[in-house]
C-alpha cells in the first residue's frame, strides 16, 4: 500500500510549526543530531527511504488499520492490541531511542528523531487512521478540480496544493494555536491523537459514500480541518520534542552504524520521563512514565508476556506486557542466563525497570513495551 501523508508541503508545515515551539536547549540539540538541518528539510525523509530495501520493515509503520463503528474504550483496545507494526508502536518506538541516555549510536537516534517527525504528521492525517480494505481511501474514486483523483489523495495534498499558498504562507496561515490550546494539545496521549483522525475518517468516508464529486464547496468546508490537523501535528510534535531532548546533552560525533543490544546495567532514562509509583499511576494515564518495582508474577501467552507489578494477577497494580522485538530480547535472556528456569521462575522476585506509554486496559494500567530498549530486569 503506498501511502504519503499531507504529502512534502504538509509535513514541513508540520515540522516547521513545531520548530517554532522547541525550548531553546532543545532546538539546540536537535539541531546537532540532525547536522544543522531544518526539521522542515527532514520531515518527509520517511516516505523517501520506503523503496530502499533497507527500511522495507518500515512500511506499515505509517497507518493503523480499523474497521469503522468503534467507540472510545474499544479504539483503544483496538489500539493496543494490534499484532502488527503499526504508526502506535513505531510513534512509541522512536521514543525509546531517543529517550534512551545509554544508546551511544547518534545514527540510530538520529533516524529515529527523523522518523518521529514524520510519524507524528502521519498520525494527524485522517485517511492514515482508516480502513484495510479501501487501502485508507486510495481505492475510493472521486473527482476534484474535474479531475479524478482518489479519497486519500485528497487528504493527502490536493485540499493544499487548491489553497495555493507557498510553504512560508502556509505555515503562517496555520500556526494559530492560542496558548490554551497549545497546552491542551500537548497534553494529550498519541492514543487521543489517532482518535481524532479516526473520527474525521469515518465521517470523510460517509460523505463520499453520498457523491464522489467532491467540488469547490468540499474545499471550502474541509481545508479548516486541515489547517487545524495540521497545527495539532506541529504543536503536538513540539511538545514531545520539548519533553524528550530537555536537558539532554547531545554531542557531535561522527555518526557510525553499530548493532547494539540494551545494556546489562540498569537503565536510566533521564529526568524527561516522569518516574511514577505504583500508587500514582491513576494520575499519570495517557503519559510515558518510567517504573522500577518487583515483580510478583508472569503469564505467557504466546507472542506477549505479562509481568504483574504490585502483586499477583488477578490484584496487579501495573501489567507490563513485553512483545515482539523486546519480547524476543527477553526469551534471548532467558534462554542465556535461565539456568534452565521457564520465563516464569527465571522472572519471579526480579525487580523490573520499564518505561512505556501508560494506558487502562480491562480497567487496569497496563504498559505495552516492543522495544528492548524499553526495560531492564534487575535481581
Amino acid at each position: 500500500m503506498t501511502l504519503i501523508s499531507w504529502g512534502f508541503k504538509g509535513h514541513k508545515a508540520v515540522a516547521t510549526i513545531a520548530e517554532y515551539h522547541l525550548n531553546k536547549n532543545v532546538k539546540d540539540a536537535i539541531d546537532v543530531l540532525l547536522d544543522k538541518q531544518p526539521m522542515g528539510d527532514v520531515a518527509s525523509w520517511a516516505d523517501e527511504v520506503r523503496n530502499d530495501p533497507k527500511y522495507k520493515y518500515t512500511a506499515s509503520w505509517h497507518f493503523l488499520n480499523l474497521p469503522l463503528g468503534l467507540n472510545r474504550q474499544q479504539f483503544e483496545q483496538a489500539v493496543i492490541n494490534q499484532q502488527q507494526p503499526n504508526i502506535y508502536t513505531a510513534i512509541m518506538n522512536c521514543e525509546a531511542v531517543i529517550a534512551n541516555v545509554h544508546e551511544p549510536d547518534q545514527n540510530k537516534k538520529q533516524e529515529a528523531l527523523k522518523f518521529l517527525i514524520h510519524l507524528v504528521g502521519d498520525a494527524h492525517q485522517p485517511m492514515h487512521i482508516s480502513r484495510a480494505e479501501d487501502k485508507g481511501g486510495n481505492t475510493i474514486q472521486v473527482r476534484f478540480d474535474d479531475k479524478g483523483t482518489n479519497l486519500h489523495s485528497i487528504w493527502d495534498s490536493r485540499l493544499i496544493d487548491h489553497e495555493g499558498l507557498s510553504d512560508t504562507q502556509m505555515v503562517k496561515e496555520y500556526d494559530t494555536a492560542s496558548p490554551g490550546q497549545i497546552k491542551a494539545w500537548q497534553n494529550d496521549s498519541p492514543v487521543q491523537w489517532l482518535w481524532e483522525s479516526y473520527q474525521i475518517s469515518t465521517k470523510l468516508y460517509a460523505e463520499a459514500e453520498k457523491t464522489n464529486k467532491l467540488d469547490d464547496e468540499y474545499y471550502r468546508t474541509h481545508i479548516g480541518i486541515v489547517h487545524e490537523r495540521i497545527d495539532r501535528a506541529g504543536i503536538r510534535l513540539a511538545g514531545l520534542l520539548n519533553k524528550l531532548f530537555d536537558g539532554v546533552q547531545t554531542k557531535k560525533v561522527v555518526l557510525t552504524r553499530v548493532v547494539l543490544t540494551p545494556p546489562p546495567g540498569a537503565h536510566h532514562w533521564g529526568d524527561h520521563v516522569r518516574a511514577v509509583g505504583l500508587d500514582e499511576l491513576s494520575k499519570h494515564i495517557g503519559d510515558t512514565v518510567k517504573v522500577n518495582e518487583k515483580v510478583y508474577g508472569s503469564k505467557d501467552i504466546g507472542g506477549m508476556m505479562l509481568i504483574d507489578l504490585g502483586a499477583e494477577y488477578p490484584n496487579q497494580k501495573l501489567t507490563v506486557v513485553l512483545k515482539g522485538m523486546a519480547l524476543q530480547f527477553f526469551n534471548a535472556l532467558v534462554e542465556q542466563h535461565g539456568q534452565g528456569k521457564n520465563a516464569s521462575q527465571y522472572l519471579k522476585d526480579k525487580t523490573l525497570a520499564a518505561i512505556g506509554h501508560l494506558v487502562i486496559y480491562k480497567g487496569r494500567p497496563e504498559i505495552v513495551i516492543t522495544d528492548p530498549n524499553g526495560f531492564i530486569l534487575e535481581p
